[in-house]
C-alpha cells in the first residue's frame, strides 16, 4: 500500500507538488527562523556576559543595589583574597577583575589647555598579563581601527567616534577627570594606544579601556575592584548550573547583614537578561503553533482544491466498491508521506542557510549602531540539532490536519448520485 501511495504521489504531480512545495516553503522558514533567532539571542546573551554581566557576578550588597551607578566607593576590597578562593573553590570557572568608572575624558591642545571634553565610560581589564583572556573575550584586538593594543602601563584605547569628534590620533594624551575611591578629584593621563569600534552605540559613544593597575592607581583602588566575573572554560551559559553556583556561594560568603559582604548573581538576573532568555527558550515553539495554524488553513484550501479535481476519481473508486472510509485513510497515508517528503525538503534548505548563516554572518551594523542595548552588529544564525526534526512536527501534523478537513468531502458523495453521473 505504501509502495502504491508514493509511486501516485511521485507520478501525479498535478496533485502533490503543490502541497509539497507549499510544506517545504513553511518548513524552511521555520527551521530557518528558529536557528535565526536562537543564533541572534545567543550571540546578545554571549555578548552582555562578556561585556558586562559574566556568566556570574560577585559584587558587594551595596554595590548590587546601585549597581547602574557603578559606585567604585562601594566596590570589593581585598579582591585578590576573594578571587584566589574563588579559584579554588570553583576551579571549572576562570575569574576575572574589572573595573567600571565614569567621568569626563579631556583632549588639550599643543599649550595644554582644553581643546575638547565630553563624558566617558571608563572599563579597566587586564589589558598587558600576557596570560589575561580578557582581550580576546572582548573581541578587543578585532575591533581595533587605528593603532594598536596598549604595551606599558599608562596607555589605553579609546572608542573611534570620539577620537573622530575631538581629533584625537595615536599617541596623542587624554586625561580622565573623575573621583577616586576615597570620594576625591582624580585627574590621570594616558597615551592613545589605539582607538575601538565595536559597532554599538552602547559601548561606542565615550568609551575609554585601561589597564586594570592603571585604574586601580589612579582610584586609589589599591586591592580592589568594581566585580568579580566568573566564565564557565568549558561549556557556554547553563542557568541551571549558574543558580546552584549562586546559591552554593552566596550560602558560604554572603551575610545578609552586612553591606559590603560580596554577593555572587548569575546572567539571568542582570537587567533584561531573564526576558531575553524567556524569549529564545519560547520563541520556536510559538513559530511552530502559529505555523501549524497558518499552514493548516492553507493546507486546507489546498486539500479542497485536491478534493474537487479529484471528485471524479473518488467517484469511480466508490463505484469499484471500495469503502469511503478506505478512500479516506488513503487520502490521510498520503497526506503523511507528502508532509515528510516537503518536511525533509524544507529541513534541508532550512539547515543550510542557517549553517551559511552561521559562518558568514549578516552584517546589521547600520541598523544597530544607534540602539541603546547590548546587540551584536553582525547577526548569525545557529545550526542546533533539534532542527533536524522539529520542522517536521507542523510539516506533518498541518499537512494532516488539512487534508483531514478537507477529506470530508468523500463521505459527501452520494451513490445516487454517482450512478446518475456515470450513465451520463
Amino acid at each position: 500500500m505504501i509502495r502504491f501511495l508514493i509511486k501516485g504521489i511521485l507520478r501525479d504531480r498535478s496533485r502533490s507538488l503543490l502541497p509539497v512545495i507549499v510544506v517545504a516553503l513553511g518548513v524552511f522558514l521555520t527551521v530557518f527562523m528558529s536557528g535565526f533567532f536562537k543564533g541572534v539571542m545567543t550571540d546578545m546573551i554571549d555578548m552582555n556576559a562578556k561585556f558586562s554581566s559574566g556568566h556570574v557576578k560577585v559584587v558587594t550588597r551595596a554595590y548590587a543595589e546601585n549597581a547602574d551607578q557603578a559606585p567604585i566607593d562601594l566596590a570589593i576590597l581585598g579582591v585578590s583574597d576573594l578571587k584566589n578562593q574563588l579559584q579554588s573553590a570553583y576551579p571549572d570557572m576562570e575569574w576575572v577583575e574589572r573595573i567600571r568608572t565614569g567621568g569626563l575624558l579631556d583632549v588639550p591642545d599643543e599649550n595644554g589647555e582644553t581643546r575638547g571634553q565630553g563624558p566617558a565610560v571608563g572599563t579597566a581589564i587586564d589589558l598587558l598579563s600576557p596570560e589575561s583572556g580578557e582581550v580576546k573575550r572582548m573581541g578587543i584586538q578585532n575591533s581595533i581601527v587605528k593603532g594598536r593594543l596598549p604595551e606599558k602601563p599608562g596607555e589605553a584605547l579609546i572608542s573611534d567616534d570620539f577620537a573622530e569628534k575631538f581629533s584625537v590620533a595615536v599617541g596623542d594624551e587624554v586625561t580622565l577627570f573623575g573621583s577616586t575611591m576615597n570620594g576625591s578629584m582624580m585627574f590621570h593621563t594616558f597615551v592613545v594606544s589605539g582607538t575601538l569600534r565595536f559597532g554599538n552605540s552602547l559601548i561606542d559613544r565615550g568609551a575609554i579601556f585601561m589597564d586594570l593597575q592603571d585604574a586601580q592607581i589612579a582610584l586609589d583602588m589599591e586591592d580592589a575592584a568594581s566585580e568579580i566575573l566568573g566564565y564557565y572554560k568549558h561549556q557556554p551559559y547553563d542557568d541551571i548550573a549558574a543558580q546552584s553556583l549562586t546559591e552554593s556561594f552566596n550560602a558560604r560568603y554572603s551575610v545578609e547583614s552586612d553591606e559590603f559582604s560580596p554577593l555572587m548573581t548569575r546572567l539571568a538576573e542582570d537587567a533584561g537578561m531573564a526576558d531575553y532568555l524567556a524569549i529564545a527558550e519560547n520563541m520556536v515553539g510559538l513559530m511552530i503553533f502559529i505555523f501549524v495554524i497558518a499552514m493548516s488553513i492553507v493546507l486546507w484550501n489546498t486539500g479542497l482544491l485536491g478534493a474537487l479535481r479529484r471528485y471524479s476519481e473518488f467517484g469511480v473508486r466508490l463505484a469499484l466498491g471500495e469503502e469511503k472510509k478506505h478512500i479516506y485513510r488513503t487520502t490521510i497515508y498520503e497526506a503523511i508521506l507528502i508532509g515528510i517528503i516537503g518536511s525533509f525538503v524544507g529541513t534541508l534548505l532550512g539547515v543550510a542557510l542557517s549553517y551559511r548563516l552561521q559562518t558568514h554572518g549578516w552584517d546589521f551594523s547600520e541598523l544597530t549602531g544607534n540602539i541603546g542595548m547590548m546587540m551584536p552588529s553582525v547577526f548569525r544564525a545557529q545550526v542546533t540539532p533539534s532542527m533536524f526534526y522539529i520542522g517536521f512536527i507542523p510539516g506533518v501534523i498541518a499537512t494532516v490536519l488539512g487534508n483531514a478537513l478537507a477529506g470530508f468531502a468523500i463521505y459527501k458523495r452520494k451513490t445516487a448520485r454517482l450512478f446518475h453521473e456515470l450513465e451520463v
